[in-house]
C-alpha cells in the first residue's frame, strides 16, 4: 500500500545527481514514473539544464510552479569536474565515439598548468559535431552519425576559473566554472591541442548549476525510498531555491493581488533590477523594476 503523503505542494525543485548513462529527458521521466508510483500529484516537470549521457551530477529537475524557471538554468553559471585522457581524439569528444587521432605525447602537471591561464576568462571555442546545436534546422549531431561534415560557427564563452586537480601519465583532471554555451568536450579538445597532443573526456561531473550543488542532489535509489517512506518533502526544494541570487521585494496584499493580474506597480523606491516580489513568505511574482514602475516577469500560482 502507499503511504499517504498528505497535502505534498509540488512546487519546487528535486535536484537529481543523474546517474551514467541516463540522459536528461530519461531522468525527468524517471522522476515522474517515481511520484506516478506512489500516487502522488502529477505536477509539470521539467530540467534545467541538459546533462550528456555520460556525464553525471547535478541535473535541477523544476517542479509545478519551478517549471516557470526552468529556463533561467540554462543561463546559469556551472560547474564541472572532468577527466581528459590524453593520446586519443574521438569523434564525439568524449568515450563514446570513434578514434580519429592519436598521439603520443602525454603532457606532464607543469606543461598542463602552464597553459591552463589560456583557457581562463573570455575565450572562442567550437562546439562539438555531436552536440544539440542546429544546423540548417537539424540537430548537428544527427547530422554527424549520418556521416555529413558538420562545421559549427565559433562561440564567445567565458571561463570563470580553471583548476588542474590531478595528473597522471595518461590523463588529467580539473575542475571549470563556465558560462552558458560552454562545451566541456570542446574545452578538453583545445586543451590537448595546446599541449601538442589530442584527447577526449573520460569522465565528466556537473557540481553545479547556477544556485544548486553536488551536495544537494539525490539519486533516484534514495528518492524512491523517501517516497515510499512518505518522506517526499526531504527531497523537494522550494522554489525559492532557485532564486537565490534574487533579492526580495516585500510587497502588501493590496501589491500582490495587483500583480497576480498581470498589472504593474509604480511609484516604488527600490533600485532598478530583478526582484522577487513576495507576500510574507508566499512568492507572488518575480519582477522587473526600472524607474519606480514594477513589471511582473513570471507570476507563481501558489
Amino acid at each position: 500500500m502507499t503511504p499517504e503523503h498528505g497535502d505534498v505542494k509540488l512546487d519546487g525543485w528535486i535536484i537529481l545527481d543523474k546517474p551514467l548513462g541516463l540522459s536528461s529527458a530519461q531522468g525527468v521521466a524517471a522522476i515522474k514514473r517515481i511520484l506516478r508510483q506512489a500516487g502522488l500529484p502529477r505536477p509539470k516537470i521539467g530540467h534545467g539544464g541538459t546533462l550528456d549521457p555520460l556525464a553525471t551530477g547535478v541535473l535541477p529537475i523544476a517542479l509545478g510552479e519551478a517549471t516557470k524557471l526552468a529556463g533561467r538554468m540554462l543561463d546559469a553559471t556551472k560547474g564541472y569536474d572532468f577527466t581528459v585522457g590524453w593520446g586519443r581524439a574521438t569523434s564525439t569528444e568524449d568515450a563514446e565515439g570513434e578514434t580519429i587521432a592519436t598521439s603520443e605525447v602525454r603532457p606532464d602537471a607543469a606543461a598542463i598548468a602552464a597553459v591552463l591561464p589560456r583557457f581562463t576568462g573570455p575565450i572562442v571555442q567550437v562546439p562539438p559535431a555531436y552536440s544539440a546545436l542546429k544546423v540548417d534546422g537539424q540537430r548537428a549531431y544527427a547530422l554527424a552519425r549520418a556521416g555529413e561534415t558538420v562545421e559549427l560557427a565559433a562561440r564567445n564563452v567565458t571561463i570563470h576559473a580553471l583548476t588542474l586537480l590531478e595528473a597522471t601519465a595518461d590523463s588529467a583532471t580539473f575542475s571549470a566554472s563556465v558560462s552558458k554555451g560552454t562545451y566541456i568536450r570542446s574545452l578538453a579538445r583545445d586543451i590537448a591541442l595546446a599541449l601538442g597532443t589530442v584527447g577526449h573526456v573520460t569522465m565528466l561531473r556537473r557540481t553545479k548549476a547556477g544556485p544548486f550543488r553536488l551536495e544537494q542532489a539525490i539519486s533516484l535509489d534514495k528518492l524512491t525510498a523517501l517516497v515510499q517512506g512518505a518522506q517526499l518533502e526531504q527531497a523537494i526544494l522550494p522554489l525559492m531555491a532557485g532564486l537565490d541570487d534574487i533579492p526580495a521585494l516585500t510587497i502588501d496584499p493590496d501589491q500582490a493581488a495587483a500583480l497576480r493580474q498581470g498589472r504593474k506597480l509604480t511609484g516604488h523606491p527600490a533600485t532598478p533590477g530583478t526582484y522577487l516580489a513576495c507576500l510574507g513568505s508566499v512568492p507572488v511574482a518575480l519582477v522587473e523594476i526600472d524607474q519606480q514602475e514594477v513589471r511582473v516577469l513570471r507570476g507563481f500560482n501558489i
